[in-house]
């Protein structure tokens, strides 16, 4: 259902340089990009993430309440993938552990304020 999910940076070639190596950890790459957007994913056919400079040429901000979910698998890929967002300069919205019944997820705020969630759903999660 969802092509792809945009979130706003002032600076894209920082935030690309923090989306390729988190995105990385999900087989993740660069499908996609120009002087103001950068689109990645893992299949062109499946939901995509992109970053881009704001159209209206003012500042990017962050939604309040706004939040993006990547699928991560597993229980040990949530914490690397967390574990990655610290190590390129995210800041910890919330450590890896269970929230609720089936669900595994990690918190952080990329390097635009932007907040994203690592997670896995099932057993053991």
């Amino acid at each position: 259902m969802i092509g792809y999910i945009t979130l706003g940076t002032d600076n894209l070639g920082t935030a690309g340089a923090f989306y390729d190596a988190l995105l990385g950890e999900l087989g993740a790459k660069r499908f996609m990009s120009d002087e103001r957007m950068i689109v990645w994913g893992a299949d062109p056919r499946a939901a995509m993430l992109a970053v881009c400079t704001p159209y209206d040429e003012q500042p990017a901000s962050v939604g309040n309440g706004t939040m993006v979910a990547l699928h991560a698998g597993s229980e040990d890929k949530v914490r690397a993938m967390h574990k990655k967002a610290l190590e390129l300069g995210a800041s910890n919205e919330g450590d890896p552990g269970p929230r609720g019944e089936n669900f595994f997820g990690a918190y952080f705020r990329d390097l635009d304020g932007n907040k994203l969630c690592a997670f896995t759903m099932g057993a053991g999660a």
